[in-house]
């Protein structure tokens, strides 16, 4: 045996008789020491933890899993295809004896949207812009089964219309939940076909709730992150639960993550009427409202006043016959209390063309009360004036608003599409940082009044602004060419 051998056999050797002896003293070792006393310690002060909430699973039934969500929803989602003649762009329409070549054909038009089953005889709830001018729409179910469906009925001014198929038997259908209940943060799931990929599922959460987009009487909308793309449009926005709680109807251009849909109890409120009828017919007094907030209490002196105040009124309406004016304020509508513009609208777009209204309003501080009778809500009207071109000089600068204004005069005002006989000063440009521009005055608009009293020049203006304290708000009603409608805003003037 070598001297090397013998090493590492000695070594080896060593190694196995510590490993044998560690193992034979853990096997036998006592699992606690008894020679001596145990030391008293004393227990940790106990800490007291916050408590989660639990979150209470759904009523009725109904699954907490989006997938089962999914699952029991996607039966009652459906496709919508529709088609419309066009004609080719720069082929102009000709006649039977018009020139001496073939005719162009007309190449159709093609579209594509969600709906969802809300009737199993096959009504469906979709976008009213998935089927405008439709001559031929088509209903894929998710079995594949494809029928042709009629528009029963639409209404422009909330996006909304209901399809009629006939299947032969009942379909699924897709239950309606309570919108108003919604809160920020809660989730929720979209069906749909964006991009032709049919029944796709999206998750996210309620953003906010009572965005305004299009108009800012009507609009309540959801918003949600739950990622909605073109041919998404009338698909379901649902809960948890399995309800449908909105109508995905549009999304952001600037951002990829965020949606909108319409509360389904503004559509469960006119479904009848659209059933039945084939359109919604609304109340209307005729006057444009915003909320009393504090700022405005403070710049025109209404204390504790809560209501809605009137900005415009519509020249023949209701409301002008009735004798109301700018700066009243409606707190009640039937004796029934209204704490804000929202809810005001909201109580006469429900009334019904032709029933008396009793409208109580302050004026100068003074109750009083007016009868008159709903008109019908004129549709929606899309477009404005044109562009506003450029003014001539001399300009005049106000730098407590951080706007450049004009007088109103007959030049200018023809060319910025400003009523005959409007007095007032035009807004030439409004300073991109400034209390002006928070506050929403745009260029081409009109000042009328500030703080209840009439400008008609800068200097009396000035006068008005003058007699403010610096930062106190300033109450502005300006008159909007592209709306044709009176704005009333608050402006906070800087201290210059």
């Amino acid at each position: 045996m070598t001297r090397g051998f013998a090493w590492v056999t000695a070594a080896l050797t060593a190694v196995i008789g510590l490993l044998v002896g560690a193992i034979l003293a853990g096997a036998f070792a006592p699992s606690a020491a008894v020679s001596a006393p145990p030391v008293a310690v004393a227990p940790a002060p106990a800490v007291a933890r916050p408590t989660m909430p639990v979150m209470a699973a759904p009523s009725g039934g109904f699954p907490t899993s989006f997938a089962d969500v999914a699952e029991r929803a996607n039966p009652a989602v459906v496709s919508i295809d529709v088609a419309s003649r066009a004609r080719r762009r720069g082929a102009p329409a000709r006649g039977p004896d018009e020139g001496s070549g073939p005719r162009r054909p007309e190449a159709p038009r093609r579209g594509t949207g969600t709906g969802f089953i809300v009737d199993q005889r096959g009504l469906i709830l979709t976008n009213q812009h998935v089927v405008d001018a439709a001559e031929r729409v088509m209903v894929k179910l998710a079995d594949g089964r494809t029928f042709r469906a009629t528009v029963v009925g639409a209404d422009a001014d909330l996006d909304l219309a209901v399809l009629k198929v006939d299947a032969g038997v009942p379909l699924p259908e897709l239950p309606l939940g309570n919108s108003d209940e919604l809160r920020v943060g809660e989730w929720v799931c979209a069906i749909g076909n964006p991009y032709a990929y049919e029944h796709t599922v999206t998750v996210g959460v309620v953003s906010f709730v009572g965005r305004k987009l299009f108009d800012q009487s009507l609009d309540q909308y959801i918003q949600t992150d739950a990622a909605i793309s073109f041919g998404n449009s009338g698909g379901p926005l649902l809960n948890t639960a399995g309800e449908v709680v909105g109508i995905n109807t549009a999304v952001s251009r600037q951002a990829s993550n965020i949606g909108f849909a319409i509360p389904v109890n503004q559509a469960r409120e006119v479904l009848p009427q659209l059933v039945e009828t084939g359109r919604v017919a609304r109340g209307y007094l005729g006057v444009a409202l915003r909320a009393v907030d504090g700022d405005l209490r403070q710049a025109l002196g209404l204390g504790a006043t809560v209501g809605a105040i009137v900005e415009d009124v519509t020249p023949g309406s209701p409301a002008a016959r009735a004798g109301l004016r700018p700066y009243d304020v409606i707190t009640a509508i039937d004796g029934k209390p209204v704490d804000s513009d929202q809810a005001m609208i909201r109580v006469v777009s429900r009334g019904v063309p032709g029933q008396p209204a009793r409208v109580q309003y302050l004026r100068d501080g003074r109750e009083m009360q007016a009868l008159m009778k709903l008109a019908e809500r004129p549709n929606r009207v899309a477009g404005g004036a044109a562009a506003p071109g450029s003014m001539p000089a001399p300009q005049t600068t106000t730098p407590q608003l951080g706007l450049t204004l004009i007088e109103v005069h007959p030049g200018n005002a023809r060319r910025f599409d400003v009523p005959d006989g409007t007095t007032g000063l035009l807004v030439q440009r409004v300073e991109p940082v400034s209390p002006a521009a928070e506050a929403g005055l745009e260029r081409g608009q009109v000042l009328l009044h500030v703080n209840r009293r009439p400008v008609s020049t800068i200097a009396g203006l000035r006068q008005i602004l003058g007699q403010r304290a610096p930062g106190d708000p300033v109450a502005v009603l300006v008159f909007d060419p592209a709306l044709d409608q009176r704005l009333l805003r608050v402006v906070r003037a800087d201290p210059r």
